[in-house]
């Protein structure tokens, strides 16, 4: 994200600018470095809760302030991917922190709101096909139908949770994976990939920058396989989860 300031702007509104670009990049970088330690880390260990809170609130400021900023800068796919990052780190938090079986007005809620991304994706799509220039906000359909295809997913899954009245066991933790997964993996897209210029030249395009988002898969699938088929993995990281509230509660 780049924030362009006249030079006539005061000294308040430069003041405010570098201090929102600060807090964008400061997050993002946070965010990377935590969700690594948090994906690494024994699932339930102090580590991962450690790590787990600095992703939680770094990726919550990072995306707040790119779904903010960015309608200010004409962009129209970045506030959504913005509101989705949000979208997916707040959903898979409260995965963790709400009672297993049991779903509130958070869930119900957040699932408007996937609904809402993916509607306003559709919208964007339907806009860029039909414009001269086949894009909007310097975005092709297939963009906005690439990512509307994850957000619709994802609403898709909380609705079929919502039906269900919660989840538990090895659903809730898998659930609370790939949300997690998925928000550090945009996040180091939107860095290596979508901030080059950043970089030396020399690694500018090349399949380098793409190897922090295959590391992300690649740990997200081998967690979601030790999850599902690992005997006594849920209930360690239930039981952990249980006394971590214990001690809070104390």
């Amino acid at each position: 994200m780049i924030l362009h300031i006249s030079p006539e702007s005061s000294i308040l509104i430069r003041a405010a600018a570098t201090t929102i670009l600060v807090l964008h990049i400061s997050g993002g970088i946070v965010g990377l470095l935590s969700g690594a330690a948090a994906l690494v880390a024994r699932k339930g260990s102090r580590l991962h809760r450690i790590a787990g809170n600095a992703f939680f609130v770094s990726m919550l400021t990072m995306s707040a302030i790119g779904a903010c900023v960015s309608p200010f800068l004409d962009k129209t796919l970045d506030p959504l991917v913005g509101v989705f990052t949000f979208y997916l780190v707040a959903t898979g938090w409260a995965t963790v922190r709400r009672r297993p079986g049991s779903v509130g007005r958070f869930e119900i809620g957040a699932f408007l709101v996937a609904v809402g991304i993916v509607v306003a994706n559709l919208a964007y799509a339907v806009q860029a096909a039909a414009s001269p220039t086949g894009t909007i906000g310097g975005y092709p359909p297939a963009a906005y139908g690439f990512l509307g295809s994850f957000v619709a997913l994802a609403a898709a899954l909380d609705l079929r949770m919502i039906l269900r009245g919660g989840i538990s066991g090895a659903s809730r933790i898998a659930r609370h994976l790939w949300r997690m997964c998925l928000a550090l993996g945009i996040a180091a897209a939107s860095l290596f990939l979508g901030q080059q210029q950043l970089f030396p030249e020399s690694l500018r395009g090349s399949l380098l920058l793409f190897l922090p988002e295959i590391a992300v898969l690649g740990l997200l699938c081998f967690w979601l396989v030790r999850v599902r088929f690992a005997k006594g993995f849920p209930n360690r990281t239930t039981a952990s989860t249980g006394r971590l509230r214990a001690e809070r509660v104390s």
